[in-house]
């Protein structure tokens, strides 16, 4: 059982270390990434047994949901390591005269705590982590105790891989995880709630930490379907993603804009679409996943419950094995609650409006608090491209879902109540590091324009120079 005095002590063994250095070379780092890739590899059956305890995934949805992105992710940062933290060379000047250059260092922040949520309770963990050790940093995970059997193999696998002054996890509830942020923290990476992240951000700012938060959005993530869109192909990707992990992703849409000029027809083919990949009742397929706790299954239902009248497809579910089938509840005021919250579970609320008035269903989205994702399908690319570049969310896709986060090279990221940072590949490695600015100087041909006397003659052609200089 973890105490104040046991955290605290994790935390300064972690500090010392840092403070010898060896994290510093880069060499060094890409060592210890090399040994993160290898030990996931060879403790993926493991992984994906955990996951499959704890949220029901087959072994396909947790290798393509956790273990695969982990391993190109950590090929990413091991082949790009090297150039990222190469510091960057500026010219200085001439107001910095004889100081010609001045270097732009990519230092790690130090002693780091990362929380990590229960709904990818692999990929959200050691993913973090990699991008801290990319860094430089050491590490102290906090784990979600509602994924039990994946925080248990957490643990286990990262006291065999590295020493605990290094990279070490602490299990248990809300109680440790305050003890864990009552500490002095270099940096802070938590994955949640905005209520918990809030929460996390006021205990940061006691002292002054920097804080990285990836939350799933107040209000939820939409798709809009507009009446141009190829129904059939909409209806088929929102289907998957929606089925993925039982719609427990902070990416994934938590409720749809259908215009109503084509509402039926596209609940039609999302109907299909759920069938053809899940079959006629959900929750009996051995492949599709499970609600994390009772509550979450509870709390599902119970949103069904209260819209039973308007369920068109779905509304079952056995409590037994937390199973709730996707369900798609229709039609909904945009005003409605279930349309201003987000869900995290199969439910799927479709709000229809006139095509004609799709501008001022922006409005209405960008009034509110900011998603982490947005979807929109449609023909017409210049509303599009016009919608993804002036809404404010996180990232998203134009007649596709969730895989832009898959993409190299850009950064997964929120705004407002969806978090602040971001990370992924090299966006990673600058989050766990700080630009550290160093000018040399030197003790020959210094200009006297920055030292008195600042009047008469010398003023006079100190500023002429400084107005030439500042051209």
């Amino acid at each position: 059982m973890y105490t104040e005095e046991t955290i605290r002590d994790i935390v300064a063994a972690q500090r010392k270390f840092f403070r010898t250095g060896e994290t510093l070379p880069v060499s060094w780092r890409i060592k210890q990434l090399k040994r993160l890739k290898e030990a996931v590899i060879a403790h993926q059956d493991e992984f994906i047994q955990a996951l499959c305890e704890d949220l029901g995934r087959s072994e396909l949805e947790a290798y393509l949901s956790d273990i695969g992105p982990i391993i190109t992710e950590v090929n990413e940062m091991i082949s790009g390591l090297r150039r990222w933290s190469r510091p960057e060379v500026h010219f200085s000047g001439l107001m910095c005269w004889p100081s010609i250059f001045t270097k732009v260092y990519k230092m790690p922040y130090g002693v780091t705590l990362v929380i990590s949520p229960f709904n990818f309770p692999i990929l959200l963990t050691i993913g973090v982590v990699a991008a801290a050790m990319c860094g430089g940093n050491t590490v102290v995970i906090k784990s979600s105790s509602k994924s039990a059997a994946s925080t248990a193999v957490l643990k286990k696998f990262f006291a065999e891989v590295f020493p605990s002054e290094y990279i070490t996890l602490i299990d248990g509830g809300h109680d440790i995880a305050d003890m864990c942020l009552a500490q002095r923290w270099d940096k802070i990476f938590y994955t949640g709630s905005p209520s918990v992240g809030k929460h996390v951000l006021a205990e940061a700012a006691k002292n002054l930490t920097p804080v990285a938060l990836e939350l799933g959005g107040e209000t939820g993530n939409w798709c809009v379907v507009r009446k141009d869109a190829d129904l059939k192909d909409a209806a088929r990707k929102i289907a998957f993603f929606k089925l993925l992990n039982a719609g427990q992703i902070c990416i994934n849409i938590n409720q749809i804009a259908v215009a109503e000029e084509v509402a039926e027809a596209f609940i039609a083919e999302l109907k299909a679409a759920f069938v053809a990949q899940i079959g006629e009742q959900a929750e009996t397929n051995e492949e599709y996943p499970k609600l994390i706790t009772d509550a979450a299954y509870d709390k599902c239902a119970k949103w069904a419950e209260a819209y039973r009248d308007r369920i068109v497809f779905g509304g079952t579910g056995d409590k037994a094995t937390r199973k709730y089938a996707p369900t798609i509840i229709y039609p909904v005021d945009i005003n409605e609650s279930i349309a201003q919250h987000e869900l995290f579970c199969p439910l799927l609320p479709i709000v229809p409006f006139k095509d004609a008035e799709v501008d001022a269903l922006m409005d209405t989205i960008a009034d509110r608090e900011h998603p982490l994702a947005m979807y929109v399908f449609t023909k017409d690319m210049r509303w599009a491209n016009r919608v993804m570049q002036t809404q404010q969310f996180g990232g998203g896709c134009i007649n596709e879902v969730c895989v832009h986060m898959m993409v190299k090279g850009v950064p997964f990221n929120g705004t407002g109540h969806s978090g602040m940072g971001a990370y992924h590949g090299e966006w990673g490695f600058r989050e766990f590091t700080h630009p550290q600015t160093v000018l040399k100087g030197h003790t020959h041909f210094n200009l006297s324009l920055r030292e008195h006397p600042y009047s008469g003659k010398a003023g006079d052609m100190k500023m002429k120079l400084l107005r030439l200089f500042e051209r």
